[in-house]
């Protein structure tokens, strides 16, 4: 060996080492995930300052530990989730189902692509199969990447199938499909969008609730009217049934698709399994997510087999879409929503809580409240000043709500929810509402 060669392999040890202990530089920066329940909330803020995009703006309080409609911190408080994730944790926190089928799949196969069969995966699509009028599905990881795949979905139904040139995507006010790009485009809300530009084409928007300006508007030019039974990030506006007797009408003069967006009011959530189930139509396409994995992050997009016969092998796909583990956690999921009737606890229970709300409303100072709008266990309270103060009260006297389109205090409490927990959060939001504006 040459001198040059010895200085080669000299460098060449330094930087590993020096690599090694950067890497354990970057690990001592990090979270044990053994001792993660210990860790102080200064360390976690700390760390996410550093390292964390900041692309949220969170409350300073970090979670630690979940169980049913409880969570604690990392002081140990506890408290009341009416948020469940934004709708996420369907069945409360850490449902002894969802975690028995996570845990029994992690000791046998985490991931395999989708080049080959996964038996998990087959079982959830026949699942929703049967549930839903919807017979075919494709699994992703996301609400939004649901929505992108309806919305390739539509425009290659028309060009494929029905060889006709029909693009238009007709969405409408206050909706919310997402953040990826197309999803961007078919939310017409300028404060998701300004900062994007340009935004893929193609979109239509119209009033949330008009009837007269969809049936003027939905043309043969329109491919699919892409729309959510209940408005979640819009602040809980439910469509009408003259909305929907619309959304019909147009459908059958058109022949345009009809997509539901059920990423947030979907599996039981309004007191039926699926929101479209309120106005007795048949949807081409549904989207689902949240809900749907009990807490793991997994999304689906169903439709009709015709129209589902427009894609083939390479038309659309998810490297971690319908992995083993997430689609086991969404059978098991899915399956307790089912077997302990949640549904039903939804309506019922939803129905409590509008009664209860409607009962500390009459009790507080004229104009605090102007209107309770909800269905199930999806209710807005709408007040009459910015509601992040209202938010931020309610977390300290241990209730989690979450204020959405400025001054609606939204409520998605686990479908799990009893009266007890329902009469804990109504006490604390009426003394929060009591004092007024923040």
């Amino acid at each position: 060996m040459t001198e040059d060669d010895r200085n080669v392999n000299e460098k060449g040890r330094k930087v590993e080492e020096g690599g090694r202990n950067a890497g354990q530089g970057n690990r001592n920066a990090g979270v044990d995930s053994q001792n993660s329940l210990e860790i102080s909330l200064e360390r976690i803020v700390d760390l996410d300052a550093r390292f964390g995009m900041q692309t949220y703006s969170r409350a300073r309080v970090a979670f630690v530990k979940g169980e049913g409609a409880y969570l604690w911190d990392t002081e140990g408080k506890k408290y009341v989730d009416f948020v469940a994730g934004l709708a996420v944790n369907g069945l409360g926190h850490c449902h002894p189902n969802v975690v028995k089928a996570i845990k029994s799949q992690a000791e046998r196969l985490l991931h395999c692509s989708n080049l080959y069969y996964i038996a998990p995966q087959a079982e959830l699509a026949a699942l929703l199969a049967e549930i839903s009028p919807c017979k075919r599905a494709f699994f992703c990881s996301s609400g939004a990447e649901a929505n992108e795949a309806a919305i390739k979905l539509a425009r290659k139904y028309f060009r494929k199938v029905m060889k006709q040139d029909r693009a238009e995507i007709v969405t409408f006010s206050k909706a919310f499909h997402g953040r990826t790009m197309g999803a961007l485009a078919a939310t017409p809300q300028k404060r998701f969008q300004e900062d994007f530009q340009p935004l893929p084409e193609g979109f239509k928007y119209l009033e949330f609730n008009d009837a007269e300006a969809l049936l003027e508007n939905v043309s043969e030019k329109t491919a699919a009217v892409m729309v959510e039974p209940i408005q979640g990030e819009g602040g809980i506006h439910i469509a009408s049934d003259e909305f929907m007797a619309a959304i019909e009408t147009a459908r059958r003069k058109t022949g345009a698709l009809v997509i539901f967006d059920e990423v947030q009011c979907g599996l039981g959530r309004t007191g039926k399994l699926f929101a479209f189930e309120h106005y007795g139509i048949r949807p081409d396409i549904i989207t689902l997510a949240k809900s749907l994995g009990g807490g793991v992050p997994i999304g689906a997009m169903l439709a009709q087999d015709e129209v589902a016969s427009a894609f083939a092998p390479g038309d659309h796909g998810s490297t971690f879409g319908g992995n083993p583990l997430c689609t086991s956690a969404a059978l098991a999921a899915v399956r307790t929503i089912l077997d302990e009737r949640l549904t039903e606890n939804a309506a019922t229970i939803g129905q409590y809580l509008l009664s209860r709300l409607h009962e500390i409303s009459a009790g507080l100072p004229a104009g605090v409240v102007r209107e309770i709008r909800g269905r199930g266990l999806m209710v807005g309270i709408e007040i009459s000043f910015e509601g992040k103060g209202v938010v931020s009260r309610c977390l300290e006297r241990g209730l989690i709500v979450n204020c959405t389109d400025g001054n609606v205090i939204r409520l998605l409490p686990p479908l799990i929810i009893g009266k007890e927990e329902v009469d804990q959060a109504v006490r604390i939001l009426g003394d929060v509402l009591s004092l007024g504006k923040p």
